[in-house]
């Protein structure tokens, strides 16, 4: 398979004699519920959507993404030439009105990068300090709390060099997707596990969404949205009939029933789940399909998009899951949190498909199939990395390990296509 494709930085201080002096740029303007703790889990699916667009409005993935981003790590090399940022001990405690040398070690961590806009040289954790984590920790996807608790000091003690990894890797693959923006289109950055609907160069939906886990990773791809379907059917992919159900039938020979999933054989024809052996190595070639309903492992909606990888857009019948900060579930396809909602938005331009409309349509619980008056652009990106318009580079985990494999290839081919004069032994 190919490779799948927030913190405001600084701007270099002149004569900077430490590597911590910077000056970091004017910060953007940010909505009042920017620095607001979501409980996703107490939150509606409508809510959670509202919530996190609030956070920051603009698009992780744009026209001008990858000139940004080269800029960005420009700057981010310039740091690193500096010497990078201080390490945070682990044995740190912070908490308001906290003092002494780890806090102002802190402070000036903060200011490297521009998540604070001032260094003292000595005072307490204050409400500014707290502040400044809160925007470090908004720009790293992590629970804005203003605390700095295990995970958001692992953020911070990455070293610059891995951003900047990060940012090669990224730039490439925003240089070789080739997508076609559109007036509007949808974005899945994949590490970050959101969606996002564009219209307009502004981003008017954003949802949670459920990758791939890193043992079957969402793909890397380009399409266009074509169809809405409700109520689907589910068609089990060959490798799961023979590995997950057949184990579960196994142990449950009731399984298939109650989860009202028939198995057909190549014309089409029912068979009975008792008269298939269900043993390692022995499962016959055999298509087992979900029937309709709030048991289906698509939910209720699913969104078509034509590709080789046969993937696609659905809702789900384990919704809890968007709840979760870890979305790394999937096997491929991509789970989306308040779903009837982008669908909506989606169908804006086709006759008789409003919300209403939908909700009506799956009430019936009947299959029901929905061609887009014009399909909308979608792609499924990679992107551990990114500067958006605000200035503001974020960054997200490398949960699938492909930014270290990208980059090593692209040195591997800029070797090889400027040789040196020294033979190349191996």
């Amino acid at each position: 398979m190919t490779l799948r494709f927030t913190t405001m930085i600084v701007a270099v201080a002149a004569g900077a004699s430490a590597a911590f002096a910077q000056a970091p740029m004017q910060a953007p303007a940010r909505s009042p519920s920017a620095n607001a703790i979501i409980d996703a889990k107490a939150m509606t699916p409508e809510q959670r959507s509202a919530a996190i667009l609030a956070q920051y409005g603009e698009p992780v993935f744009d026209p001008e993404s990858a000139q940004r981003t080269e800029e960005a790590l420009k700057r981010y090399k310039t740091i690193a030439a500096k010497g990078g940022w201080p390490l945070i001990p682990a044995s740190a405690k912070y908490a308001a009105g906290a003092e002494g040398p780890d806090v102002e070690l802190l402070r000036r961590r903060l200011v490297i990068t521009g998540d604070l806009f001032t260094v003292e040289s000595s005072g307490p954790y204050n409400d500014e300090l707290i502040a400044g984590v809160k925007r470090y920790q908004l720009r790293n996807g992590l629970l804005a709390t203003g605390l700095v608790g295990p995970r958001t000091l692992a953020a911070l003690n990455v070293p610059v060099e891995k951003r900047i990894q990060q940012l090669e890797a990224s730039l490439q693959r925003m240089q070789a997707i080739g997508f076609k923006f559109g007036e509007r289109y949808v974005v899945v950055n994949i590490p970050a596990a959101y969606a996002e609907a564009i219209e307009g160069d502004k981003v008017v939906r954003r949802y949670r969404v459920v990758v791939g886990k890193s043992e079957k990773p969402s793909p890397t791809v380009t399409s266009q949205i074509n169809n809405v379907n409700l109520n689907p059917t589910w068609t089990v992919p060959a490798s799961i009939t023979k590995h997950e159900i057949a184990a579960r039938m196994r142990k449950d020979p009731g399984y298939l029933t109650r989860m009202h999933m028939q198995v057909l054989d190549g014309r089409g024809n029912a068979l009975d789940p008792a008269s298939i052996d269900w043993s390692e190595d022995k499962v016959p070639d055999v298509t087992v399909r979900q029937d309709p309903g709030e048991w289906n492992a698509l939910g209720r909606l699913r969104i078509d998009m034509p590709n080789s990888y046969a993937v696609y857009m659905h809702d789900t019948n384990q919704r809890n899951l968007f709840a979760n900060d870890y979305r790394f579930d999937s096997h491929g396809c991509v789970r989306v949190d308040n779903v009837r909602d982008l669908a909506a938005w989606l169908l804006k331009d086709t006759a008789n498909w409003d919300r209403t409309q939908i909700d009506l349509g799956i009430a019936t619980g009947l299959r029901q199939d929905i061609k887009l008056s014009k399909s909308v652009p979608v792609a499924w990106i990679y992107l551990t990395a990114w500067e958006s318009r605000d200035h503001i580079v974020q960054f997200r985990n490398d949960i699938y390990d492909q930014d270290a494999q990208l980059n090593e290839a692209a040195a591997d081919i800029k070797a090889f296509l400027n040789p040196t004069s020294e033979p190349v032994t191996r």
